[in-house]
């Protein structure tokens, strides 16, 4: 379905919450909306890449990262993401690969790109409220993101 995020936040300015503008687009998608799965990282993507093993059924994992000093994404969870039905992946940290992760039909946001990741063992947790960029994010709400940015609401738009 077509979707542009400046309209929706038009069309329901009073429902919609609008992500600081920090995030770039590194996924050969930059267009995705669907239901909002939360996770909360320190450094190390274990709990990541158990999630996007999964099947994601057209949701956005939206991942909050403690440490700024680490990737937590690549090619091979993009690959991942690609292969169980997730429609994108939002870090609040950063990503790496960024040439092969541009040909993945799968949108991604972060803050930037860091070539190092972690070999820390390191704890997870799933489904929890997060608050970045701006905004508070919830397990089961809706995220709509294209080039103009980020929003998200408790419904869905359409």
């Amino acid at each position: 379905m077509e979707f542009y995020t400046a309209d929706l936040c038009d069309e329901h300015k009073e429902n919609v919450q609008v992500f600081d503008n920090i995030f770039k687009s590194y996924g050969n998608t930059s267009k995705c909306f669907g239901e909002i799965v939360t996770l909360k990282l320190d450094e190390q993507n274990g709990g990541l890449i158990t999630l996007l093993k999964s099947e994601g059924k057209g949701r956005i994992a939206v991942v909050d990262v403690s440490s700024k000093y680490y990737a937590v994404v690549g090619e091979n969870l993009m690959k991942y993401a690609l292969e169980n039905n997730w429609a994108g992946i939002v870090i609040n940290g950063y990503v790496r690969d960024i040439e092969q992760t541009s040909k993945i039909d799968v949108a991604l946001y972060a803050l930037g790109t860091c070539p190092r990741k972690s070999f820390k063992e390191s704890i997870y947790e799933e489904d929890i409220s997060l608050e970045f960029a701006g905004a508070k994010i919830n397990a089961g709400e809706y995220l709509y993101a294209d080039l103009d940015g980020i929003i998200t609401s408790k419904s869905q738009l359409f």
